[in-house]
């Protein structure tokens, strides 16, 4: 089973993760399916839709808020969402493969495989996911709280992001945490 996250580095928004399990024998294919990153948001979205309506795939989503991440920090709040993610799967996994340096403290056998999304094909499908999935609900935040660009960002770090947050501060939804959101708010 593969586990990927999308979200560590935005100044806003959860940290999403998604579990994804092949179920044996799957012959599902997706010609030239990489890392999310590598794709289009158009190829996302298409690929996303292929692998959820598959039947041979079982998934599963966890989410950490923003609020959760500033107080146990970015690291745990990503391994938080993953043991969501796979509490969230139908069926339960025997193995773990997880983008990332890092275990997950689960009775479950794992193996961390840095850029596992662009070595393994269930943390690739995972990793498309938790992308969609994560860049939905920032367009849904960006309704609420329209004067930040949501929509355009995510919530990541952009110069577009960085000059709307100095201009209005932070609401609700930013990582106070996280040093450009910190600086703001300290007197």
């Amino acid at each position: 089973m593969g586990l990927d996250e999308v979200g560590r580095g935005p100044l806003a928004g959860p940290v999403v993760a998604a579990a994804v399990l092949l179920i044996h024998n799957s012959k599902f294919l997706i010609p030239k399916l990489r890392d999310s990153k590598k794709l289009t948001p158009k190829k996302r979205e298409e690929f996303y839709k292929l692998i959820i309506k598959n039947p041979q795939i079982k998934w599963g989503i966890g989410k950490v808020s923003e609020k959760v991440i500033d107080k146990i920090n970015i690291l745990e709040a990503t391994k938080l969402a993953m043991i969501r993610a796979i509490k969230n799967l139908e069926r339960k996994p025997d193995f773990l493969i997880i983008d990332g340096n890092f275990k997950l403290n689960l009775p479950i056998p794992q193996k961390s495989i840095v850029k596992a999304d662009e070595k393994v094909f269930s943390v690739a499908l995972a990793s498309i996911i938790a992308k969609v999935k994560r860049d939905h609900l920032m367009r849904n935040l960006a309704k609420k709280y329209s004067k930040y660009g949501f929509e355009k960002h995510k919530g990541y770090g952009t110069l577009q992001h960085r000059t709307l947050l100095k201009k209005h501060g932070p609401c609700s939804i930013h990582r106070k945490s996280f040093r450009p959101v910190r600086s703001l708010t300290l007197d």
